[in-house]
């Protein structure tokens, strides 16, 4: 989506990937800057540790605890951001028409990773309830207490057993999957059995080649729960770095439309 983004801007520039090997991402981003580069996009296993290797921290990059963007000024300084929250909120917007601060949240995985970073961004946003899940109890218990200093959101811990869930949602509005199931056909399923309505707003993180639903994309279609899959998270986190590093807005429908490309190939 990138190249297709800085063809639309005339942007004599091009995206690459680029492999790091761990414990060696402070080295990677000073190289980066010798060799002229504008910007980078900082993916799993390294965000944790370009935290510590930016020169200037975003304070909600801060907050959130990891870096997954890079720019680069002019004096070669590297000032490292978090998209992953802020993509959130643009698409929730986008797919659903309403404002996280309004909606009572379940996030399934909030332990690590993406799903951490949306907990937190959802109670940055006092949204109306925030319920969290997760397979290791403790990761979530340092999370929430965390969110009680960031603000006034109600935040409630949930075991991860089908009884649990069926309990708590309905009195959810969004639920969120954090985790990483979905990805394969033959992954275990992530809520019981009928537990979606018509309702309920499924925000799937994990996104298949060609739009193919995932596990909880087929329960929420037979619920008739509206669905999105984490294409669109892809997108809005992308657009949302293109900005750091242009100080422009994205080019949205060119990246969406070379997004949409890549994932049908």
């Amino acid at each position: 989506m990138h190249n297709p983004a800085l063809a639309a801007c005339g942007i004599d520039a091009q995206y690459i990937r680029v492999q790091v090997p761990v414990g060696r991402v402070a080295e990677a981003l000073r190289t980066f800057v010798q060799q002229g580069f504008r910007g980078i996009n900082v993916t799993i296993p390294h965000k944790f540790e370009a935290l510590d290797a930016v020169d200037v921290i975003d304070p909600l990059a801060q907050v959130l605890g990891a870096v997954n963007t890079v720019a680069i000024d002019e004096d070669g300084q590297l000032h490292g951001y978090n998209t992953d929250g802020p993509g959130f909120l643009r698409s929730v917007k986008e797919a659903f028409g309403v404002e996280v601060r309004d909606l009572r949240v379940l996030i399934l995985g909030a332990g690590g990773g993406a799903g951490r970073a949306v907990a937190v961004q959802c109670a940055l946003e006092n949204c109306q309830h925030l319920v969290l899940l997760n397979r290791t109890r403790t990761k979530v218990e340092q999370l929430a207490g965390e969110i009680e200093t960031l603000g006034t959101t109600p935040t409630t811990i949930v075991d991860w057993t089908d009884e649990s869930l069926l309990a708590v949602l309905s009195e959810v509005d969004l639920i969120v999957n954090g985790t990483s199931l979905g990805m394969k056909v033959d992954d275990a399923p992530l809520l019981p059995a009928g537990a979606l309505t018509d309702k309920h707003l499924v925000f799937d993180m994990v996104y298949r080649p060609g739009g193919q639903l995932t596990s909880l994309g087929e329960a929420a279609r037979e619920a008739g729960a509206r669905y999105v899959d984490g294409a669109t998270l892809l997108l809005h986190q992308g657009a949302i770095s293109f900005e750091h590093w242009f100080q422009r807005p994205a080019p949205l429908d060119a990246m969406r439309a070379g997004l949409a490309s890549a994932l049908i190939a």
